[in-house]
This record gives structure tokens, sequence and C-alpha cells, in this order.
């Protein structure tokens, strides 16, 4: 049975040559053949240098290298295409990923299962992290049209047909924890503590991370724009008993001066609901536009494989 390891590289140059020490030994104690993928996703040091080299070294060491920085959702989407394994498995090369987890992964695959999925504790984590981690899984999971598991990453094994299930889905807009809970098939999950970061430090910025959020909720449902109706009618509701209330006291009482400071919050608010209703559709809009374009997800520049899966994409600009 033949392993692809399937790992997005986004200026790795301090730790590809450990890491690649580090699972070849592994991978070997296991006896089983396996490959490397590695996808430069446009790093601005010299990680595509060091897979060069690598590969002139190994030949189990492939490599894909894109023009520009498409994002690691662009980069796993290759990695797939580029993987010609019985099973895949997709890691991250700073070895937050333990290889050592990699034989259980084989393990419980050899029991039927087409995803391992390897969930890491939050143990470590600051406080204000995991609180807000778990904050928004609960809302997640109670708007989007899968289940999403807190701590579940892109560290898992796919089996050969999820992988193939998994390229079958061509949109644009990736976000790919939402796909594998999709596609389904049997899976089971494992709990590991969190490993340090070997080299470096991380590129997810608090910004990136609300952004990815914003993904997962926007990629799978709906909900939102079904939330904004109703807040919609909620607020003409209001209006309405407002107004009611407004002509009760007026008939009774008389009319009184209105009240500024009433006039400006409720102008206020309705201004900012509006501006958030507007901005869900945007959201909803922005996205239709770029699928209907139709842009590969991705440009190659360098690489010395083909992308072994029949609906891989047309790939522009490639040297070899």
């Amino acid at each position: 049975m033949l392993i692809s390891l399937v790992v997005p590289c986004y200026n790795e140059e301090e730790i590809l040559e450990r890491f690649h020490e580090r699972v070849t030994d592994e991978m070997t104690g296991l006896g089983h053949e396996f490959q490397l993928v590695f996808v430069d996703d446009g790093s601005a040091d010299r990680t595509l240098v060091i897979l060069q080299e690598l590969a002139a070294a190994d030949p189990r060491v492939r490599y894909v290298s894109f023009s520009r920085n498409f994002g690691k959702e662009a980069a796993m989407l290759a990695g797939l295409q580029h993987a010609e394994g019985d099973a895949v498995v997709i890691m991250d090369a700073d070895l937050q990923h333990p290889p050592e987890l990699v034989g259980r992964m084989l393990q419980e695959h050899a029991q039927g299962y087409d995803q391992v999925i390897a969930r890491r504790t939050r143990k470590g984590d600051r406080v204000t992290r995991t609180l807000s981690a778990r904050a928004y899984y609960w809302l997640i999971n109670r708007m989007v049209d899968v289940e999403l598991v807190d701590g579940v990453g892109d560290f898992r094994l796919l089996s050969r047909r999820t992988v193939d299930a998994v390229l079958e889905l061509t949109e644009y807009n990736r976000f790919s924890k939402g796909l594998f809970a999709w596609v389904g098939f049997r899976t089971t999950t494992f709990s590991y503590e969190n490993a340090v970061r070997e080299q470096g430090s991380s590129a997810w910025t608090f910004g990136k991370l609300l952004n990815y959020g914003l993904d997962g909720l926007l990629s799978f449902n709906n909900k939102p724009l079904r939330a904004a109706l109703y807040l919609g009618m909620l607020l003409l509701s209001v209006a309405f008993a407002y107004a009611a209330w407004i002509v009760g006291v007026a008939l009774v009482r008389g009319v009184d001066t209105p009240g500024y400071v009433t006039l400006i919050v409720v102008v206020t608010a309705l201004a900012g609901v509006q501006m958030v209703m507007v901005g869900v559709v945007g959201e909803y809009v922005g996205r239709i536009y770029y699928e209907v374009k139709r842009r590969p997800h991705f440009l190659v520049k360098a690489t010395n494989t083909e992308a072994s899966h029949r609906t891989r994409e047309p790939q522009e600009f490639v040297r070899r």
C-alpha cells in the first residue's frame, strides 16, 4: 500500500530538512511504501530551493510550487491532486503534527475507517483562546449543515475514495474542515496533546483566524440570510408595537415633545442592523461572484510531478 503525505509549506526553510528526516525515519520504520508531496504556497524564503534539493536526493519527494501565495486551502487541494497513494495523510511542516501519530492512523485505517482524524487538545493554550474557540464551535454547529468538532483540523488520514470524493467538490471558496465532514464515509477520531512548533512562528494572526471562522460560517449554509430576514421581521414588529404605543399615549395624554435621545438611538440601531444585513448579503454575493468566474484555485510555477486525479485543473506557467 502506497501512503502519500501531503505537506503544505509557507516560509518553512528552517524546518523542512528536520521534518523530512523525522517523517522518513518514521515511515521507514512502519514498513510502508510512501511518498512526500510538498506544496510550496508562494514562499518568500528558500523553501522551494530546499524542496528541490530534497527531491534530488530522495526520489520519494514530490513538490509543487505556486506562482504566489494562494492560501492553505489551495495548497491542500494541490497536494491531494498530486497524491498517488492508496491513503493520504495531510500534515503541517512545522512538526506540530507529530509524525509518530501516522502509525496509529494507519492502524485505524486498516480497521476499515476512511477518515482517521487526530484531534488536538487545548492543553497549554491561553484561556481566552480556548473559550473563544469553544464559543465559536458552539455557534457554528447550530448554523452549519455539517458537524465541526473543536480541535479537529487538517491533520488526518483519508482513504483513496475519500480523496476522490473531496476532489469532486470543485467550488472556489473552499473550507476543507467542512468539506471533509460533508463527504462523510466511516470516520474515527483520537486525541493528542499539543506539540510545540520547533522553528519559526505561526502565520495565523487574529485577523486570519477571524476570516477563516467567517468562511466556515458562510460556506455550508444560508442561515445567516434567514437570520437577517427574521431579524428584519422582529424589528418591523417592534416598530409597529412602538408606533401603536405612541398613538395610544397621544390619545390618552395628548401630544408630548418627541425625545431626541430616543430618536437618535433608534435611528442608529436600525442603521447598524441594516448595514449588518447588507454585509451578510454582500458576503454571499461575493462568493457567487468568485464561483461564476471559475478561475483556477492556483497556478504552478515549478513542479517535479503531475496531478494524478482525472479532474485536475488546467495549470499554467509550469516550469520543470
